[in-house]
Order: C-alpha cells, then structure tokens, then sequence
C-alpha cells in the first residue's frame, strides 16, 4: 500500500509564504507542499521556481494554483495571505483589511480540509488569530498563530551577539502581542544554563539599559527590516517552518505562540503568546512560567491593547 504523505498548504504566495514554503522544502518538513494564492501568475511560478530545483532538497512535490481545491486534505494549512505593511505602519493598522480578507478565506480552507492544523501568520497575527478562530468553527487547539516565535528568536539572537555565545545556548521568551507591546521575560532567561540575571551580576554584560535597548531592538526590527527591503520574509519563514515540523513530528515542542488563553494568569478570551505546547493535536497547554511582578503587569497591558482592537471589529 501506497502510504500518504504529510501535505501543507501555503496560503499566500507572497514574501512570507514563498519564503516559508522554500524553508518547508528545504528541511524536509512535508512531502507535499501547495501553494495557493489568487495572482495564478505570481503562485505558478513560485512554485516553479522551487520545483526547478527540487534535486537539491529532500524529495518533495511543490505545487502552485489560483484555485483553492488544490488545499483540499491538507495536514496543516498555513495563512499568509493578509495586506502588506508600509514602512511606518504598526501591525494594527493592518486589522481591519485584514479581518474583512480572513472572512473571505478562512471558510472555504476549512470546508476543503476540516482536519488540518491551522496556522495564523497574518499580522496583526494576535487579532487575526482570534478573527480566524470565530470565522472557523474550529476548537482552540486546531487554529492558532505564529505569536512571538520569531520575536524570541531575534532576543537570543541579540542576547547571543552581546555576550558572544552561540544562539542555541539562549534561552529566552518575547511574550504577549506579535507588536509594540510585547515583553521580554528576562526574569526566567537563561544562558548555557545560568539565568540571565546572574549571568548580568558575573559579567556585567547585561545591565538594564543594555536590556532595555535589546528589548527596544527586537519591537522595531520588523520596522527596519520593512523600511530596508519592503518586508520580512527569511526569518519569518523559518519560524513558521519550526511550527510546522512541531505539528507534524509531533514534537510536544513549547513554543510561544499565540493561542486562545482561558485563564492564563487571570487573562482571558484573548489570543496572544505565551509558552505553549505543540504537537500534532495543535497548540495544547499553556506553561505558567514564573513571571516578576512587573512583567505580568505588563502582560496584562499587552492582552488588553489585544482585546481593545477585538472590541473595536465587532469581536
């Protein structure tokens, strides 16, 4: 007998989901990859382009169409699709385009494939999540967003470049809003081991404006990676390539991604980030890490700006 192979579907062939289905390819995550998109010029080609070189990057199929049949049975559907950020514009500025499109896209994905793991990675990815999960029908665990994986990752990245260690060896969460509001869990950070905190009080390499500055970096590394080249694309793609791997390996991998939190510290009916399990299930349960006084307070704040811009699309 002929066994199936995992199949995800990339909605949105533009720089996020190209880049993303290429990282997919390139990895080994899925045997089969589709690309979906309403430009059938840009999405064919796209698809082309990764074909022409599939003998450079595990066996695979990688396909392109205008047409959302091609999703149909997917293991795990990624969203892309979502309007463009301009250079200055906040990811909130982004909601209500973006919103109005989920209502478009979401049903007829989830008609082709009611089994799949749904991921958001639309921005404003927190609000859009939550959009996604009413517009579905789906349960909780079965659609959830990007979050902050790629934020955490540009923390270590820079914790990791200050104190001149390999990136592996950083251990440290952004949690809260994909957004200005996020925040740095420095409390529980570690470095090979040793919390950050005390690895600051052996070094001094870490004081708090140096940690304030990393912290203000990551808010607007987006904003200077869009104002220099009109979008982020690698690291994003990357970053949803290890959420897919965690679905489909069944990893159990904790994970900050942005999920419907019911009672998270006392925060709910919101989606936002906070360390989560992922598995072949979905997103599953939510970590609670100690948390400083002042970084739940500010969690809290985060939830609520959120919630503010629900409130405001009728959520």
């Amino acid at each position: 007998m002929r066994v199936r192979s995992p199949k995800v579907a990339v909605v949105g062939a533009g720089a996020v989901g190209s880049s993303l289905a290429y990282a997919a390819l390139i990895k080994g995550v899925a045997r089969h990859v589709v690309l979906h998109d309403i430009n059938i010029g840009k999405v064919r080609a796209e698809a082309l382009d990764m074909a022409h070189g599939s003998q450079f990057f595990p066996q695979a199929t990688v396909e392109g169409s205008d047409d959302v049949e091609i999703t149909r049975d997917s293991d795990v559907v990624v969203v892309t699709a979502g309007a463009k950020q301009r250079p200055g514009e906040t990811r909130m500025d982004l909601a209500q385009s973006t919103v109005n499109l989920m209502r478009k896209v979401i049903p007829p994905l989830v008609e082709r494939s009611p089994n799949a793991i749904f991921i958001l990675v639309t921005n404003p990815v927190d609000v859009t999540t939550y959009a996604a999960l009413k517009i579905s029908g789906l349960p909780p665990n079965q659609l959830f967003g990007s979050g902050t994986v790629l934020d955490s990752s540009r923390l270590r990245f820079l914790v990791a470049q200050r104190c001149g260690v390999a990136v592996r060896n950083v251990h440290a969460y952004i949690l809260g809003e994909h957004g200005d509001s996020q925040i740095p869990i420095w409390s529980s950070a570690t470095i090979g081991g040793v919390p950050l905190l005390e690895w600051e009080r052996q070094t001094g390499m870490l004081g708090e404006s140096v940690r304030d500055g990393i912290a203000e970096e990551v808010v607007n590394a987006a904003y200077e990676v869009i104002a220099g080249k009109g979008a982020t694309n690698h690291a994003i793609g990357l970053a949803g390539t290890e959420i897919i791997e965690a679905v489909l390996r069944d990893e159990h991998r904790v994970m900050p991604v942005s999920a419907l939190l019911d009672d998270w510290y006392g925060i709910k009916d919101v989606c936002m980030a906070v360390p989560s399990v992922v598995d072949r299930r979905g997103v599953g349960r939510n970590l609670r890490q100690p948390l400083q006084d002042g970084e739940l307070g500010a969690l809290h704040d985060s939830a609520q700006i959120i919630r503010a811009t629900l409130t405001e699309l009728g959520f």
